[in-house]
């Protein structure tokens, strides 16, 4: 395995695998984001080789798209695939955009538009509606981690994927940001433990980075553990906005995330990498940045 896995400047990877084969979706990451107009994504038996599936969503179905879009996350439910991802970078309500939903019959796409309206297109808790993270619990259950602007919030999803099963308390969208939460959140349950991490700093130099939070509920709350991926010399600066996966033949996790060139002023100039994820006593060891492994 080499860092970076592809060639080319790419962002916000969400990590899935589907019979015995690993995807990746990414954003195109340009400096002028504007020209992010469609997602690419990747897939690779043995995490060497990977085949490149470009322009996966029919931009098409969503008219309404006219800035850019990036970030993407992936689930399969009763046996479709859904990709929601952000558009148009909305600044407040009543701006078109926010979160937008898409559906296909294969992992790579093609993703055609599910709802012909954004899934969330307004600012709840003062949550800018990017960067979402669809996770599955053991039991089915299908929560959307999202937000940026310092503020994260968690929503079930419904069986159909059109909207949210209210909260016992009755709300459709909670607030669980934790302390130092920029953006990005990513998910996992292990041993009965649910793990939410998020980036930290800026995205566009040195200081991004991941930091964790641990809880016995999905819902939080998430006190920060620490940062897990941070700037390390000499390989890399700027690691975050990640994904995972989980190797069940090995019991090995890990974490597929971009990151920059140590000094690289050009803020699109972003790369897929992934290195090991290992847990220790209820926590998240930070991790060790290779060129190869």
């Amino acid at each position: 395995m080499t860092n970076p896995i592809v060639p080319g400047w790419y962002a916000d990877p969400e990590a899935r695998t589907y019979h015995g084969r690993h995807y990746i979706y990414a954003t195109r990451s340009f400096t002028e984001y504007t020209r992010q107009m469609n997602l690419d994504a990747f897939s690779s038996e043995d995490l060497i080789h990977w085949k490149v599936h470009e322009s996966i969503i029919e931009m098409d179905d969503f008219p309404w798209i006219w800035r850019a879009v990036w970030a993407p996350t992936q689930i399969e439910h009763n046996g479709r695939y859904y990709l929601v991802f952000a558009s148009n970078d909305i600044q407040k309500d009543g701006e078109a955009g926010g979160l937008e939903i898409a559906v296909a019959d294969a992992p790579e796409g093609p993703y055609r538009g599910y709802l012909h309206r954004p899934l969330i297109g307004e600012f709840i808790h003062g949550a800018q509606p990017i960067d979402a993270h669809l996770f599955k619990d053991d039991d089915g259950a299908i929560y959307l981690y999202y937000g940026g602007w310092g503020h994260c919030n968690v929503c079930r999803m419904n069986e159909e994927m059109t909207g949210f099963v209210p909260f016992p308390d009755g709300q459709l969208i909670r607030s669980v940001t934790p302390p130092g939460y920029v953006e990005g959140p990513c998910m996992i349950r292990k041993d009965g433990l649910y793990y939410l991490m998020w980036s930290m700093g800026g995205w566009t130099n040195g200081t991004y980075r991941v930091a964790y939070g641990v809880s016995g509920n999905p819902l939080g709350p998430f006190d920060n553990q620490g940062t897990i991926l941070e700037r390390q010399e000499p390989v890399a600066e700027g690691p975050g906005h990640h994904g995972y996966l989980y190797l069940p033949d090995r019991d090995e996790w890990l974490i597929v995330y971009h990151r920059r060139i140590i000094g690289d002023p050009e803020p699109g100039n972003r790369m897929l990498c992934i290195d090991r994820m290992e847990f220790a006593a209820g926590g998240i060891k930070p991790v060790i940045m290779t060129d190869r492994w």
